[in-house]
């Protein structure tokens, strides 16, 4: 599963669990995807390195549990590394926060000025491994 970009996974998702996923239009939306049949708002996120602990920004999860929240939908984190892709249901899940510093201010853009962020972290065995 190692190198997988953002759109190969959501094809993969496609193709294999969710047959009605959709992606959001424009760049900047507040998730990836949905599914209207399962009721899934997600947001995809692919490492190039594999972590037993995946880190989520905190003002995405919020952003993302309040609105699937807002309607009725289930708030999903879905993460590849080399070693496989887990999925999060972030509605039952509470990552514990904390500041780091010295993270980049964008990871797929041209920014590269270093700030604080409040990020929190998903063990994988509290995910669902999906392969």
């Amino acid at each position: 599963m190692g190198g997988i970009n953002e759109h190969e996974l959501f094809v993969l998702l496609k193709k294999r669990l969710f047959p009605d996923l959709e992606k959001f239009d424009g760049t900047f939306h507040n998730a990836d995807c949905f599914s209207f049949e399962d009721k899934l708002y997600i947001e995809l996120k692919c490492r190039r390195t594999h972590y037993d602990e995946l880190i989520i920004e905190e003002y995405k999860y919020e952003r993302l549990v309040n609105l699937a929240m807002d309607l009725d939908y289930s708030p999903v984190y879905v993460n590849s590394t080399p070693k496989g892709v887990w999925a999060f249901n972030l509605g039952i899940l509470l990552p514990r926060w904390e500041d780091r510093d010295n993270l980049p201010a964008t990871t797929e853009f041209e920014n590269t000025q270093k700030v604080v962020k409040s990020v929190g972290y998903l063990n994988i065995k509290d995910g669902v491994r999906l392969w």
